[in-house]
């Protein structure tokens, strides 16, 4: 079984990649979109999303990090792909699934599944631009407003040359609304011989295993579910094993991690960024953690960071003791 952890806007950044990795059960992450547009980046604008580029592609745990590019003009994206793969990533992915109304006005995203003939054309291009040993792989959704051209965008995926196929079981005009449409996943397979990963609404273990009957998916690409719960891919390695339970993450044990995070988004951030990041965290934690509950609601109208890091330091101590 392969595990995933996914790109999310605002959100997964390299700061979160590094501490869920710490934590463990991750196979690979793949960044945040580089939104391509009509202009060659400079390598400071990758090393910025992706500053595991410095570290042989990997986090500081040693899970190898996918450079992900977001854009529609096949040269364009040739030419920046050309310049990223000479940073040294694991391998690039390929975002034809990002909902957002600004990047698919731009015909970037989930936009380009309307024209299965572009993506074809775009994941050729950057095929052709990259080293043959470097990974080019692609995430898509089911569709923009429906899911007619499921099977023929995933076929331009492979065509191109992608060597992998990542699926978010939602159209465009699904957003992240539940539920997940894992059951339409197997006709995306059926279309592709290149392996495909499920993704969307993977919450606990339980739903990881309903996922991969109900996909027929072996690989999982895990999102707010493992941000919500970062012990979520351990869980459902152990589960896996016949070990159900045996290897849950605690609130005290987290605590080290949360310190970490603080400490990463202060040397990281700009100062306004900080205080918020960690208050979104915690936010999403309250589904698994009640005593992030707690804690969130004692942090939400902290500002001053000396404040926040003196508040985690006591967390970590009361916990101790």
């Amino acid at each position: 079984m392969t595990l995933l952890l996914a790109p999310m806007e605002g959100l997964l950044d390299f700061v979160l990649r590094d501490v869920l990795t710490r934590v463990g059960g991750v196979d690979r992450c793949v960044s945040e979109f580089i939104r391509i547009t009509g202009s060659l980046l400079p390598d400071k604008v990758f090393l910025r999303y992706v500053p595991e580029l410095l570290n042989g592609s990997r986090t500081l745990a040693g899970v190898p990090v996918r450079a992900q590019l977001l854009g529609s003009d096949p040269v364009c994206m040739a030419e920046n792909a050309a310049r990223l793969a000479a940073l040294g990533p694991e391998g690039i992915d390929l975002n034809f699934g990002c909902p957002a109304k600004v990047v698919n006005r731009h015909g970037g995203g989930a936009a380009l599944l309307q024209e299965p003939e572009r993506i074809a054309a775009v994941v050729a291009a950057v095929r052709r631009a990259v080293p043959a040993h470097l990974p080019v792989s692609a995430k898509m959704r089911l569709g923009f407003n429906d899911t007619l051209l499921m099977r023929e965008c995933a076929q331009a995926m492979q065509d191109g040359g992608a060597a992998e196929l990542v699926v978010h079981a939602r159209t465009k005009a699904d957003g992240y609304r539940p539920p997940a449409y894992w059951e339409l996943i197997p006709q995306v397979r059926d279309a592709v011989r290149i392996p495909v990963v499920a993704n969307g609404e993977i919450w606990t273990v339980e739903d990881a295993q309903r996922c991969r009957a109900v996909s027929g998916c072996d690989a999982l690409m895990l999102g707010r579910g493992a941000v919500a719960d970062p012990g979520l891919a351990r869980a459902i390695r152990s589960a896996d094993a016949g070990r159900a339970g045996s290897d849950i993450v605690q609130w005290a044990d987290l605590l080290p991690q949360l310190a970490t995070f603080w400490q990463l988004v202060c040397d990281g951030l700009e100062p306004r960024q900080r205080a918020g990041r960690l208050k979104q965290w915690l936010n999403l934690l309250r589904r698994r953690y009640p005593e992030a509950e707690l804690a969130f609601e004692h942090v939400r109208t902290l500002t001053d960071q000396r404040e926040i890091t003196r508040w985690i330091d006591a967390l970590q101590l009361q916990a101790q003791g």
